[in-house]
């Protein structure tokens, strides 16, 4: 009996070839995954890989085989067969032994034995009646990925690529792609745009991000269009290129007839790409979008649905595709990670003002301070000033950056760019003594020559800056592979901003020899991790049916009693899930298909304070009555010294691909 490489050699090869399966058409022992991270040296556990993956052309693959030695039967690699299909999006799977031929068509979800493999042409004609019932005349899927430099998509971004294809030769409009950051999004965006242009489907796009530096990045990304690329701004309105960069806020520069997107006519674009999608698809920009709405768009985010971003979800609908960042983890691009979740003693039971007080503590308080009986993490370097938490948060940190090694890039998130620039001037002055006057720097949009430190931050090679600390700037599509530490000081309530920041550490990054990151959490931002981040593991459980409830309610003003109209209420049912609704002129709302079980309730309304709470929807109930509060204006900081603090309580999880925690949890 043969192996399973002769087996090959001098069976299958033969057969696929009788089948005019050519050399250019066949990919041989292809890698889908290079296997997961299992250790900080950078070692994996055994990859996936492909016997065969076959291609209708270089840019098209359309079924997976898998081959078994000549002594077992083709049914026993069936459902590896699958998985790898299924991993590439491809609707054609194959188990052979050189004998016999297994194939699973998931264009109708049936298994046969079949006596030779189907030729290309017969694939590709099943593929094509399957998905659009009749063949394009101009079809983009089969042009070639653009590959120069050696670069090739990954699995996941073939099937992306594939799967937003598909999805506008069928004619949808608007369209959502959900990739982790880390993942390549940029990069399967160009390719998409590639096969569109070069196959004449598309003449003209679009690509919108909100920040120069990302146009940029994005406009680098395209480099192989060359001189068919051009940027939009305020004073620059090229016409005959076919890919256009720019950000919102050039193209709604202007005033009226004069603003820069109305220098092109409503049908100039044919795809208009937004990049980070859930922070600028509503809102002042939306009106960019509804002029050039005969576009097909295209939304990136990396982030699944969630009540912070569900307008998202509403405009674009459910995505085509999605990559998590647990399955990048899972499969080995994305790197693991380590929590360590720290907290002072005032962190844990809040600043009673009055006790402070009593125990001697030196209070500085403003005429327009409001105060409070107590403050927690949330107030902390908003509304008061605690030089004492903030030294032990200083010290302990600098305590753990030098046990981990004290030039491992960190990334430091602040609550404004005081605290950056405070936290800055700290951190340098406790690691002087290294020798570097640039140790630690503030990376903010009013910073200085801001382009050229996070230039030298992001370069692996360059020792320095090794701590940045940033409010906002680093936490959207900046590409920093060599950070290992992200720390919080700053809090967040928000899953959508939350994940933007962590998606800065989990690129993996050969060249430092980097391959997991560290997330240092002083204000408990961790909390907002969910199923969509861990490779596996205990998933949250989803509520169970029936959904044959609805709530009903008013949003009115706390103080007048006056209704608030296009207040945005949110339930959150289970892990994405949820439902929404909006308020109309007389604060009124109706939210259906509820459980029997507990919901948590989100109401936002410009210029007033969110509210949050727990409801059991029942039969009987009547319509509730939410009161927000305004907001009120920013006051003097209470400034609080004397106060002892210490480290309370300190956990570690490392979050591997099991999403286990193989260290156990330390409370000290």
């Amino acid at each position: 009996m043969l192996s399973e490489a002769d087996t090959r050699a001098k069976l299958i090869d033969p057969k696929l070839r009788e089948s005019g399966w050519t050399e250019d058409r066949i990919r041989r022992e292809v890698f889908l995954t290079p296997g997961k991270l299992i250790n900080e040296e950078g070692k994996r556990k055994k990859g996936k890989k492909a016997d065969y993956v076959l291609y209708y052309s270089p840019g098209f693959p359309i079924a997976v085989v898998e081959a078994k030695e000549e002594s077992k039967s083709a049914l026993d690699g069936i459902g590896q067969a699958k998985t790898y299909a299924k991993m590439l999006g491809v609707y054609f799977a194959y188990s052979t032994n050189g004998h016999e031929i297994e194939e699973f068509d998931f264009t109708t979800n049936k298994q046969r034995a079949i006596d030779r493999f189907p030729t290309p042409e017969e694939l590709y004609r099943r593929y094509i009646q399957f998905k659009f019932g009749h063949e394009a005349k101009i079809d983009p899927l089969t042009v070639p990925y653009y590959t120069r430099g050696g670069k090739k998509p990954r699995y996941y971004q073939e099937a992306a690529i594939k799967s937003v294809i598909e999805a506008v030769l069928k004619g949808r409009k608007r369209i959502l792609l959900t990739m982790a950051t880390g993942t390549g999004k940029t990069f399967v965006a160009f390719q998409i745009v590639w096969k569109l242009i070069k196959s004449g489907y598309f003449e003209r796009v679009l690509y919108i991000t909100d920040r120069n530096f990302l146009r940029d990045q994005a406009y680098n990304e395209f480099a192989p269009f060359e001189d068919a690329r051009a940027i939009i701004e305020r004073d620059n309105t090229p016409k005959n290129r076919q890919v256009y960069f720019s950000t919102y806020q050039a193209l709604y520069s202007g005033e009226g007839e004069n603003k820069t997107y109305k220098q092109y006519p409503q049908d100039f674009f044919d795809l208009v790409i937004i990049d980070e999608c859930h922070r600028s698809g509503y809102g002042t920009w939306r009106e960019i979008l509804d002029y050039f709405g005969s576009a097909v768009h295209l939304g990136m985010t990396a982030t699944p649905k969630r009540s912070d971003n569900i307008d998202t979800y509403a405009y674009f609908g459910e995505p085509v595709y999605s990559y998590s960042m647990g399955q990048g983890i899972e499969d080995g691009f994305l790197a693991p990670f380590q929590i360590f979740r720290v907290f002072t003693n005032i962190d844990k039971d809040g600043l009673h003002l009055q006790e402070a007080i009593h125990q001697g503590a030196q209070v500085y308080i403003s005429e327009e301070a409001d105060l409070k009986d107590i403050y927690t993490l949330e107030d902390f370097e908003r509304e008061i000033v605690l030089p004492d938490r903030t030294r032990k948060i200083y010290e302990h940190l600098a305590s753990m950056l030098d046990k981990f090694g004290p030039m491992q890039k960190t990334i430091v998130f602040c609550v404004n760019m005081e605290h950056a620039a405070q936290v800055a001037k700290e951190l340098q002055n406790l690691f002087s003594h290294l020798g570097y006057d640039d140790y630690a720097v503030r990376i903010v949009a009013e910073e200085y020559d801001v382009k050229e430190i996070y230039e030298k931050f992001r370069d692996s090679e360059s020792p320095t800056p090794v701590v940045a600390t940033t409010v906002d700037l680093l936490t959207t599509g900046v590409d920093i592979p060599s950070v290992r530490n992200l720390v919080f000081l700053k809090p967040i309530s928000s899953k959508v901003y939350f994940k933007q920041h962590i998606g800065r550490g989990c690129r993996i990054d050969e060249i430092s020899g980097k391959y997991f990151f560290r997330i240092i959490d002083y204000v408990n931002a961790t909390r907002l991790l969910d199923e969509w981040d861990y490779p596996s593991g205990v998933q949250p459980k989803i509520p169970e049916g029936p959904f044959d409830l609805s709530l009903s309610g008013y949003v009115v003003h706390a103080e007048t009693q006056e209704p608030i109209q296009g207040a945005r209420v949110v339930a959150q049912i289970g892990v994405n899930m949820q439902r929404y609704a909006k308020t109309d002129a007389n604060g009124y709302f109706v939210l259906e298909k509820l459980p029997h079980s507990p919901i948590t309730l989100q109401v936002t309304k410009g210029k007033f304070r969110s509210r949050q709470l727990t409801i059991i929807p029942s039969e009987q109930m009547e319509a509730i009555v939410i009161e927000l509060k305004p907001e009120k204006p920013k006051k003097e900081k209470i400034i609080v010294k004397g106060v002892e603090v210490y480290i309370a309580e300190e956990t570690s999880i490392f979050i591997s691909a099991t999403g286990k925690n193989p260290y156990g949890r330390r409370v000290y």
